[in-house]
């Protein structure tokens, strides 16, 4: 990438550490302030503290993508040559100790670069004036979002994380269909914040088009603060309960109209904690499906290293008795360290179905 950053010498003796100079590529002198200076005003201290945190953000930055890019393309060049497994990447990357997180963070980086500079988003100087968070979710933001933030860099605007979601908030309260107009009247005249609204349309995208109608009507009644809070918890339990809801074997009953349920608890007011009845029955399904698995591969495990053994490993006998409490039928274990309360459980399978 065009207008990289160069710095020989970094020293503890920031006056002279500018955007201007680092954006020439100028050789840097870091000096900070004396943390025991009294006759440093608090708000002059702060200052140059911000200014030089912002210099390390840029060459940061600079420096991610570089390494992402260089990550991906060893990426790729093992993937070509390797199983396809990636394994050549992953011992490439514990050569180097580099974490397999490390490494995908730094190869988003560089394709976000990528994608803003192809994108004709952003030119090669500008990348200076963002810092990493804002410099990737610019790049998974909306191409409108996009060249706002990237007129706001040309300006010379400092872009931070909150800059991107800000834009982000203001383009999605003028454009989203999901709001009333009147909402959107009240938005484009700043009586109505937009951080209120990007969580609301967020959650109204999950939901159904008749639930999406409601929640709209809802909100063109009374365009306020507190009633697009309202709204956008309900949106979010609404979206809650028929994802769950979907998953629950227990609740595919010829008998149950779970729209009309979902109405119900609207009417009397407990949503919330319908929507959290039916999470939770989601969870115990599947974890009751996990705890079977794991105990029918406990209980082969153990049926073969008790066939393995025999009267020569008496220490390995005892280690077979201590678990077979949890390989029983009645699944028996303590519910805390003191062993004062004990939870029981009783498998009942039909071994031909297994």
């Amino acid at each position: 990438m065009s207008g990289g950053l160069g710095m020989e010498q970094v020293s503890q003796s920031v006056a002279q550490v500018t955007p201007e100079r680092l954006s020439n590529g100028a050789s840097l002198e870091f000096e900070l302030p004396d943390p025991e200076d009294d006759l440093i005003p608090e708000f002059e201290f702060q200052q140059q503290i911000d200014q030089a945190w912002q210099v390390c953000d840029r060459f940061d930055l600079q420096t991610d993508i570089w390494r992402g890019r260089i990550l991906r393309t060893v990426r790729d060049r093992e993937k070509r040559n390797s199983d396809g497994r990636g394994t050549g990447f992953l011992n490439w990357l514990k050569d180097r100790e580099i974490s397999k997180s490390q490494a995908y963070a730094l190869i988003e980086v560089a394709t976000s670069a990528d994608t803003l500079l192809e994108g004709g988003f952003l030119e090669p100087d500008d990348v200076n004036q963002f810092s990493k968070r804002a410099f990737v979710e610019t790049a998974q933001s909306a191409p409108e979002v996009q060249q706002l933030v990237s007129d706001a860099a040309r300006r010379g605007d400092r872009i931070t994380r909150r800059e991107v979601r800000q834009l982000s908030d203001d383009w999605t309260a003028v454009t989203s269909d999901l709001l009333p107009q009147q909402v959107k009247e009240k938005a484009a005249d700043h009586t109505l914040p937009t951080r209120y609204l990007a969580p609301l349309v967020k959650e109204m995208q999950k939901l159904p088009i008749t639930h999406q109608v409601a929640l709209r009507d809802t909100v063109a009644e009374a365009p306020d603060v507190d009633t697009i809070k309202q709204v956008t918890a309900e949106a979010r339990y609404l979206a809650k309960y028929l994802e769950a809801a979907a998953r629950v074997q227990a609740l595919t009953n010829e008998s149950l109209d779970l729209e009309l349920a979902l109405e119900e608890a609207l009417r009397v007011g407990c949503l919330s904690a319908t929507a959290d009845l039916v999470s939770q029955a989601s969870q115990l399904e599947q974890t009751a499906v996990k705890l079977f698995l794991t105990w029918k591969r406990l209980n082969s495990l153990s049926e073969r290293v008790y066939l393995d053994s025999g009267q020569s490993t008496p220490h390995l006998r005892t280690l077979l008795s201590c678990l077979g409490n949890l390989s029983s039928e009645i699944i028996q274990t303590p519910l805390d360290d003191m062993g004062d309360r004990v939870v029981r459980l009783q498998v009942f399978s039909d071994e031909e179905e297994f």
